[in-house]
């Protein structure tokens, strides 16, 4: 499969820590950030790439040249007139294979391909965008999607969102069908999203590829030196899905929204005030932060799986707005006893998801690649930790009115910040 790699950017927002370096050739503990995702793409087996460059071109093309020192394949497409983002596929449409990645040498990346292409694949689509949440949703483009995955909205940075909107945001990598590659659009330069992908949505042809793995913008001083920081920390590597993970598992309801009963409504929805302060400090930690909730408001037919989807949706935006992310959310709509009104007779059931039973930690578990042992579960109910130790993973215990818990938690705290603060500070010692 061929790799496409965009880097002819000026990279004029960073150019003043670099004036006298293209940014691809920026390094990262003295390696050039598109050497490092060069020999990532080789390791996984993408060793046919194509730079597409212009400014300071010949910087880039002396440094790799053929690419035979990386033990890659290496082309080079030289942009003499500004083309757009997306100009060069016209271009290059014969050399590139039936599917293609289309990536940007301006972001810092470690994913896992593979992966990423037979989602594309098994999907059959024309697109397949690379998804993820961020510390800053409110001003990135955010991709809305149905439960099959398929792309139903776009909203750019500058267009009128939703109130309440998911985490959702489009990361700048692709997996791309060359029959997206038609008829040249009639403008001198051709932009990727407005012109290419963005017409895609609603129509089916077009999937989101979810996933917590590394991808960071370094087009800033401020985001260089967080993208040095966390390949100081391995943070980088240890993200990819190829490697295990560890998760901190979170309850939702009396542990990151105040507890009143069933949550019915958004207007009924409320941060616990540390919550957000929390989940910021498990994002920033390595661990991935998932949320394992049951709700049998969906079962009972007192709230739908929209209702639900909106709750869901104002918690990601209220921590969106606060600098914190959830990789996953997971809930179980089940519940066991009949007699309500409005119940749904097919989600009455005993199942396997609702916790005290393990299941949803271990749907996340077989799409995260977690190592349970390596990971905690976090709740202010018995079931929490109980599900949690079925799981094996560790456990830490909201107190409610400072009862004493009935199963024996792995630590206790006032709130979820207090416990997620003893599990790093464990985690240093």
């Amino acid at each position: 499969m061929k790799t496409v790699i965009m880097a002819g950017g000026a990279g004029t927002r960073i150019s003043g820590l670099f004036p006298d370096i293209p940014k691809p050739l920026i390094p990262i503990a003295g390696v050039p950030v598109l050497e490092r995702e060069l020999l990532e793409l080789k390791e996984q087996g993408f060793d046919d790439v194509i730079l597409t460059v212009s400014h300071m071109a010949d910087a880039i093309t002396a440094h790799f040249g053929d690419g035979s020192r990386l033990g890659i394949r290496l082309s080079y497409f030289v942009e003499k007139t500004p083309l757009g983002n997306a100009g060069a596929l016209f271009e290059l449409k014969d050399s590139l294979t039936d599917d293609f990645l289309l990536l940007n040498a301006d972001t810092v990346y470690n994913v896992d391909f593979n992966r990423f292409v037979a989602f594309h694949r098994a999907k059959g689509g024309l697109a397949t965008l690379f998804t993820h949440p961020n510390s800053h949703p409110y001003d990135s483009g955010l991709i809305v999607a149905d439960n099959n995955h398929a792309v139903e909205r776009w909203y750019t940075g500058e267009e009128e969102r939703p109130r309440y909107y998911k985490n959702r945001v489009n990361a700048g990598l692709h997996v791309l069908s060359k029959a997206l590659i038609g008829k040249r659009p009639d403008t001198p330069r051709v932009d990727l999203d407005r012109q290419l992908l963005k017409p895609l949505a609603g129509t089916g042809k077009m999937f989101c590829y979810d996933s917590p793995e590394y991808v960071k913008d370094m087009g800033t001083p401020e985001r260089f030196e967080a993208v040095c920081r966390d390949y100081a920390s391995g943070q980088i590597e240890e993200k990819n899905l190829r490697h295990k993970q560890k998760a901190i598992f979170i309850d939702r309801d009396g542990t990151i929204n105040r507890y009143g009963g069933f949550v019915r409504s958004t207007d009924a929805f409320v941060l616990e005030e540390n919550a957000a302060e929390a989940i910021r400090m498990v994002n920033a930690s390595g661990y991935l932060a998932v949320v394992i909730t049951n709700q049998p408001v969906i079962a009972r037919g007192e709230v739908t799986e929209e209702g639900l989807t909106e709750i869901h949706n104002k918690m990601e935006t209220l921590l969106g707005e606060a600098g914190a992310y959830l990789d996953a959310i997971y809930y179980c709509p089940h519940h066991p006893d009949k007699g309500f009104a409005g119940e749904i007779p097919s989600l009455k059931i005993v199942c396997e998801c609702r916790k005290p039973k393990p299941g949803m930690l271990h749907m996340a578990e077989n799409d995260l690649n977690i190592d349970l042992s390596a990971s905690w579960m976090i709740g202010d109910e018995m079931n929490d930790i109980l599900a949690g130790k079925a799981a094996g993973t560790r456990t830490g215990w909201i107190r409610r009115e400072k009862k004493e818990p009935e199963h024996t938690p792995d630590l206790t705290g006032d709130d979820l910040l207090d416990v997620v603060t003893k599990i790093l500070e464990g985690d240093k010692n």
